[in-house]
């Protein structure tokens, strides 16, 4: 589903953000990528997704060398990627309902399709009742169930998740990892970027370490 080979993201002359990783996650793998801050977890993801292209190297996604893509083929990856970010980045003078609905609209689905997956995201992060709320209106948690529950209408086959915990305390956290977890028992895969340790403890996953950009773990859960 998703193979890198000796990938490097420079930002300067000397300064690489990501350096000269290798690796391969199948379809259906939920991956944790730890490391400290500026360990190259975020422009791991960023690449993946298409919004920085790596320095050197090359990056499969499903089959497709996606260093090579241009603009059209990058909006058309994108269709199958959900991201949700730390900071949410919802809209906030939007409503919740068409904050969801805003990447099905732009894939062009029809109203009555919109609606009817627009509410059933929202009912899978139990928010339904929710529907025409601002996102301020909401609880940090609430926000960013929101995040998910537009992330997951696509039907993702890849679902990309920077620090969605790093803000909230540890009730919703477990929340959040609960409709992770739900989304890769339908077949997602699932990164989720976190330097939370605690979560791999709760609900173990291969984990992928980054320092200082290098990738220098590679740890499958342990068998129960």
């Amino acid at each position: 589903m998703i193979q890198l080979f000796n990938v490097t993201k420079k930002y300067g002359a000397d300064s690489a953000a990501v350096k000269d990783m290798t690796l391969q996650i199948d379809k259906g793998e939920f991956v944790y990528v730890t490391g400290a801050s500026g360990a190259g977890k975020t422009t791991f993801l960023r690449m993946l997704y298409s919004a920085e292209k790596p320095t050197k190297g090359q990056i499969l996604i499903d089959g497709q060398n996606i260093t090579r893509f241009h603009s059209r083929q990058i909006a058309f990856l994108r269709r199958k990627i959900g991201v949700v970010f730390q900071d949410f980045k919802l809209l906030q003078s939007r409503t919740v309902y068409e904050n969801v609905a805003f990447a099905l609209e732009a894939q062009g689905k029809k109203r009555y399709e919109v609606s009817k997956k627009v509410y059933q995201a929202l009912k899978e992060v139990g928010l339904e009742h929710r529907l025409q709320r601002k996102p301020l209106e909401l609880s940090g948690g609430e926000q960013q169930r929101i995040a998910i529950a537009r992330a997951l209408v696509v039907d993702p086959l890849i679902l990309l998740a920077d620090e969605p915990s790093g803000n909230l305390d540890q009730d919703v956290t477990f929340e959040i990892m609960e409709l992770f977890k739900r989304a890769n028992a339908r077949g997602t895969t699932v990164l989720l970027a976190t330097h939370d340790h605690s979560l791999n403890k709760r609900f173990p996953r291969r984990v992928l370490t980054l320092d200082q950009g290098k990738l220098i773990g590679d740890q499958q859960p342990m068998a129960v």
